[in-house]
């Protein structure tokens, strides 16, 4: 697999051969709106365009493929995704558990709060009648 320096690489070629792709387009259509046009030149730039953008399908297939691997996450050569994923849904995990603690020692401490309060009342009122 390619690293991410050669992927870079084949978006710069896929680039230049849609400039390629552009230029030849062009080119037909000048020739096809010269009043003298040449057939064989407007095919020629024809062919050229339709050859280079034959490339440029096939190399964004490519990379489409590549980038449809990383997103399902996959496991593949040179990319870290899936662990990254794990990683970032154990710290959700994480923050959930903290959460239900956090409400858990809430709760606990609202209880213990009543609690403490009744067998407060319970004891003054059992002191104030004697």
């Amino acid at each position: 697999m390619a690293g991410p320096i050669e992927r870079i690489q084949v978006l710069d070629e896929i680039e230049k051969d849609i400039i390629t792709c552009l230029q030849c387009a062009a080119q037909a259509l000048l020739e096809l709106g010269k009043e003298k046009s040449s057939q064989k030149q407007a095919e020629s730039n024809t062919s050229q365009f339709l050859r280079t953008l034959s490339q440029v399908e096939s190399k964004l297939s490519d990379q489409i493929n590549y980038l449809t691997q990383v997103s399902t996450g996959q496991p593949h050569e040179g990319s870290g995704y899936a662990s990254q994923k794990v990683l970032q849904m154990a710290w959700h995990r994480l923050e959930h558990v903290r959460s239900w603690v956090n409400e858990l020692e809430r709760l606990k401490a609202s209880h213990m709060a009543a609690s403490s309060r009744s067998n407060s009342n319970m004891t003054s009122s059992g002191t104030s009648t004697q």
